[in-house]
């Protein structure tokens, strides 16, 4: 939050940039919102751990989708936002940042036990246990927030919270101060997720090769290197700060620019592939999506009586 950084543009930039984010973040949670309502409306979705995981997932996006809107469209609109919702915004667009690696290898783990071990899947990816998972992600990403809070809380007065300080992205707008902060628990974190999707994808497409169908293998195929661009860009986020650190000082007079494109390009885009993969592509919830949100031609019989 103490960050320098200052955005330099024309007014009709900055309006087509917020609205640009705006309708984009708008279109991804109105796609979002009618899986959410699919997934909730049919009991046998909500069985599958499969779809527990991908539900929580776009939930999930839905989340940080709102925050980090508001976030960025503040940088432009207010200069300086209270301190406690600051730390709110930033708190809730940090953990929901954290997550989404977290569960796509969540994802990945069980589509491993799927594909590899089908005859254990049922006994090991039950609804309980991955709503125990879900619990457990949340907990390791507010982890890393909840001791900076504490930390803030210790080292600042009272009357810090009622300040008003400048309220950024920290990973659209960083500050050298959070790249020589962020750097050993990035690496270890990108580190340990990329050996257990490397992993994982790896087995799941060796499996698939065998299966007995073509087609099915081309679209497991084809499903697992989607998910892998996903998540490609969504790793890439985790070196943004340190891209925008690097660049900047080359073009300084497209400072602004610079961080927009590292917005739309890690946070937008891989949330807009979510549905795609697992929402559009899906038979079951696109028959699901069918019932509810086509309109149905109901042809009526009329039948005289007999008198």
């Amino acid at each position: 939050m103490n960050s320098t950084v200052r955005i330099v543009d024309s007014y009709e930039e900055a309006l087509a940039k917020n609205i640009v984010i705006v309708c984009l973040g708008f279109i991804i949670n109105l796609i979002n919102g009618m899986l959410v309502v699919t997934f909730f409306s049919n009991t046998m979705l909500s069985r599958d751990s499969r779809y527990i995981l991908y539900i929580h997932l776009v939930i999930n996006d839905m989340l940080m989708i709102c925050v980090t809107v508001i976030l960025y469209v503040l940088s432009y609109a207010l200069p300086l936002v209270n301190v406690s919702w600051c730390c709110i915004l930033v708190v809730l667009s940090s953990i929901t940042f954290m997550i989404t690696p977290l569960n796509l290898a969540g994802m990945a783990i069980e589509r491993f036990i799927a594909i590899c071990k089908p005859l254990h899947h049922s006994q090991i990816c039950t609804p309980q246990r991955t709503y125990i998972f879900i619990c457990l992600l949340w907990i390791l990403g507010a982890i890393h927030c909840l001791a900076d809070i504490i930390i803030l809380l210790l080292t600042q007065p009272i009357s810090f919270f009622r300040s008003f300080v400048p309220c950024y992205l920290i990973y659209v707008f960083p500050s050298k101060a959070h790249q020589e902060h962020a750097t050993a628990s990035q690496v270890i974190y990108m580190s340990l997720v990329w050996i257990i999707l490397i992993y994982t994808y790896c087995r799941v497409l060796f499996t698939a090769r065998k299966a007995v169908s073509k087609g099915s293998a081309n679209k497991a195929r084809s499903t697992i290197l989607l998910h892998g661009v996903q998540l490609l860009l969504c790793m890439l986020s985790y070196i943004a700060p340190f891209t925008y650190i690097i660049i900047t000082p080359v073009f300084p007079q497209h400072r602004a620019n610079i961080g927009f494109c590292i917005y739309l390009l890690t946070i937008i885009m891989p949330r807009l592939l979510s549905p795609l993969i697992y929402g559009v592509r899906d038979q079951k919830f696109m028959k699901q999506m069918k019932e509810y949100f086509t309109c149905k031609v109901i042809n009526v019989k009329i039948v005289p009586s007999k008198l």
